[in-house]
Parts: structure tokens; C-alpha cells; sequence
């Protein structure tokens, strides 16, 4: 066991806390739906496209309506991020012309089922592509096995490798089975060096939930007060209309205050998300991406 854990015991809420504290937030949710929040929740999104069949022209064509977003939409926020598989890195880099991130997933996403040489080698050639953000998992057999030096130890060294490239660590929540691993998991991808820690690949049955993300805010409050440096909260898979993406934006904000609500800190992965939200922004179905 990592001796770092033991200083965040105190902090962690309790399952009493967690049940009580996120119906609660759940509940008044709604209350925070306005056109501006909308607005503002659209401007958080990580625009993903992760599939066995992306290629060049898709990401191309993915990228046209990101550039051309605020000719056609010019009183709300371009997206976040563009989120791609590591070969299409390069792509959007060569026809990006408006304002927004390159993400890359890495290390052997999404199962991190691999060499850390491999795991290393991938992510400093994306870094090396020119992506601005690469989102990893952590290894999640190691983690449940109770190797959590390993899952620190991996971690450390690929933010070691990819510089000042902004790394997003996933936990694969779905995957843990109980609270206090996904509150560990949060501790030890933050003292590993993370930037942001992330919910979910979107590749398993159980993605983002509002539990784990209550767990994930508070560890990240925990590690503020403990270190004063600010980690970015991203929940990913399955958030696919306003509503729900209104409960996760009610958690930060609820935990983790009206500082965390901007990009740098806070995202929310998304492929048909976009669309929704735009339809509920203007009143009218759209289908932009």
C-alpha cells in the first residue's frame, strides 16, 4: 500500500455521504437548467470519436464543422477538445483552424493491457504529433489485484514522458468494485502526476455515474487542500443528453465551486451530446456534427 494514502483517509466521505449528498444534487439539478448553463456546458465538451472504423476523411470532416462552428453558431462557445485515436493526431493538427485542443487517447487504450515500454513509446510519439491533451487508463487488473505501486509507478512515468502535455487519467470506474477504490484510484492518479482524472473509456457497460463523480470531486477538493494545485474533473460515457449532463456540471459545482466550471478544469467526453444540447439551446432539432 502507498504510504500517501493514509493522509486522505480522513477526507473520504462515507457511503452515507456519497447516497445522501448526490440525490440531493440530483434533485436540484434541473433547477440549474438555463440556456446559459447550456451554453456553458457545451463549451466543456471533449468532441470524441473512438471507433474500429475512424479514418482520415471522417476526422477531416469532424474537424471542418468544429472550424467552422463559430461562423455557424456565433453567440456559443466552440467545443473543448477534439478526441481522437493517436494516427489521427497529426490530421487535425494540419487542418485545425479555430480555437480548440487536440486529445489523444494512449497507452494501449482502452484496456492498458500491455508493456509500460509500449505504453511510454505511444504517448511520447502523440506528444510528439502535437496533441495538447492525452487521456490513458490506468491499469486497472494491476489496481484490482492490489499492485498499486505499479499503477503509480506507470502513471508517473508516462507524465514523465509526455512533458508538458496536459494528461487526462481514467479510472474505468465501472470496473471498481466499491467507492473506496475509485476514491484511492483518484488519490494515487493525482499524486502520480495527473492533471485531470477521468471516469470511463465509454468502452464498458458501466460508464460515468453520478456516484463516482462525487467520489472524484471530493478526492480532487481533498488533494487542493492538501496541496493547493488544481486537478480537472472530465466524467466520459454515456452522457448523451442535457439532463445529464446538467447533474455531473451540478456536482462540480457543488463540490468543487464555481472555479472548476471552465475547460481548463473541467470537461465532459462526448460524441452525440453536442447535437442534443444544441437542440435544446435553439429550441429546434439540430444535427450539426
Amino acid at each position: 500500500m502507498l504510504e500517501f494514502l493514509e493522509k486522505y483517509e480522513a477526507f473520504y466521505p462515507g457511503e452515507d455521504e456519497i447516497r445522501t449528498e448526490v440525490n440531493r444534487i440530483k434533485a436540484m439539478a434541473g433547477e440549474l437548467k438555463t440556456e446559459e448553463t447550456l451554453k456553458t456546458i457545451f463549451g466543456l465538451i471533449d468532441l470524441t470519436t473512438l471507433n474500429t472504423t475512424d479514418n482520415h476523411p471522417l476526422v477531416k470532416e469532424m474537424c471542418r464543422k468544429v472550424n467552422e462552428f463559430p461562423k455557424a453558431f456565433p453567440a456559443l462557445p466552440n467545443v473543448a477538445a477534439i478526441c481522437v485515436y493517436p494516427p489521427f493526431v497529426n490530421t487535425l493538427k494540419e487542418v485545425r483552424t479555430a480555437k480548440f485542443n487536440i486529445a489523444s487517447v494512449g497507452g494501449c487504450f482502452p484496456s492498458s493491457q500491455s508493456y509500460i515500454d509500449i505504453k511510454l513509446s505511444e504517448t511520447a510519439m502523440i506528444a510528439e504529433e502535437g496533441a495538447d491533451e492525452i487521456d490513458i487508463v490506468i491499469s486497472v487488473g494491476s489496481f484490482l489485484d492490489g499492485d498499486y505501486s505499479t499503477v503509480f509507478n506507470e502513471i508517473q512515468l508516462i507524465r514523465e514522458t509526455v512533458d508538458d502535455v496536459h494528461l487526462k487519467t481514467i479510472l474505468e470506474t465501472g470496473a471498481l468494485e466499491n467507492y473506496e477504490l475509485i476514491w484511492d484510484a483518484s488519490v494515487i492518479s493525482m499524486e502520480a502526476g495527473s492533471d485531470f482524472i477521468k471516469t470511463s473509456t465509454g468502452k464498458m457497460p458501466v460508464a460515468a455515474t453520478p456516484e463516482a463523480a462525487f467520489i472524484m470531486c471530493k478526492a480532487i477538493k481533498a488533494y487542493y487542500e492538501q496541496t493547493g494545485k488544481k486537478i480537472g474533473f472530465k466524467p466520459a460515457g454515456g452522457i448523451s443528453i442535457s439532463d445529464e449532463a446538467l447533474v455531473y456540471y451540478a456536482i462540480v459545482k457543488e463540490v468543487l465551486g464555481e472555479e472548476w466550471i471552465n475547460p481548463e478544469l473541467f470537461r465532459i467526453g462526448a460524441s452525440r451530446l453536442a447535437n442534443n444540447l444544441l437542440t435544446d439551446i435553439t429550441g429546434t432539432e439540430t444535427k450539426y456534427f
